[in-house]
C-alpha cells in the first residue's frame, strides 16, 4: 500500500509540473490588449507605440501597408521628401539599432474620418529620442494618417504617415 500511495504521488507531481496553479494561464487576447490591438484605432496606435519603444521591426512591419507612403518636409531644403516601404523599414530598422531609447507618446486626435475599411487620423505625438544620456533629441508635432484594410474585421495598416513635426 505504502508503494501505491508513492507511486499516485509521483503520478500527481508529474501531471501538475506542467501546470503552475499560482500563475494562471494568460487569455489569448491579453497581450493584445497589452500591446495594442490593430483591429481598432487606437489599437493600432497602442502598437505603433508599444513597437517603438521595445524596437519591434517585427511588429512595425505589420503596421505598415505594402503600398505605403511616408513624407514630411526637409525645413533646410524647403521641400516635400517622401518614400515608400522598403525605405521607411529600413531606416525604422536603422533607428531602432542606434538609439537607446524612444520615447513615442500619442496626443489627442485632431481630426479623423472614414469608412470601417479605409480612416484618416491627425493627431498629435512627442518623440523623445535618445542616443545616449547626454544626446537626447526631441520632436513633436502632427502626424496624418490614411489607414487602411482590406474587410472590417482585419487589423489596420498605415497606407500613409505625413509628418508635421518640428523636427
Amino acid at each position: 500500500m505504502r508503494t501505491g500511495k508513492m507511486m499516485a504521488v509521483c503520478l500527481l507531481f508529474v501531471l501538475s509540473a506542467s501546470c503552475n496553479p499560482f500563475a494562471p494561464k494568460l487569455e489569448e487576447s491579453a497581450s493584445s490588449v497589452q500591446f495594442g490591438d490593430p483591429k481598432t484605432i487606437d489599437g493600432y496606435f497602442q502598437a505603433f507605440a508599444y513597437a517603438y519603444e521595445f524596437k519591434d521591426t517585427s511588429l512595425y512591419g505589420t503596421l505598415i501597408a505594402p503600398d505605403f507612403i511616408f513624407s514630411f518636409l526637409d525645413y533646410d531644403l524647403g521641400v516635400n521628401v517622401q518614400w515608400g516601404r522598403d525605405d521607411e523599414m529600413r531606416k525604422t530598422a536603422e533607428l531602432f539599432q542606434n538609439v537607446q531609447v524612444l520615447d513615442l507618446l500619442w496626443g489627442g486626435i485632431i481630426d479623423s474620418s472614414g469608412t470601417q475599411t479605409s480612416f484618416n487620423v491627425t493627431r498629435t505625438f512627442s518623440l523623445d529620442v535618445t542616443f545616449n544620456p547626454g544626446d537626447i533629441e526631441h520632436a513633436d508635432g502632427k502626424a496624418v494618417f490614411k489607414l487602411e484594410r482590406a474587410t472590417p474585421s482585419d487589423p489596420w495598416r498605415a497606407a500613409s504617415w505625413q509628418d508635421e513635426s518640428n523636427y
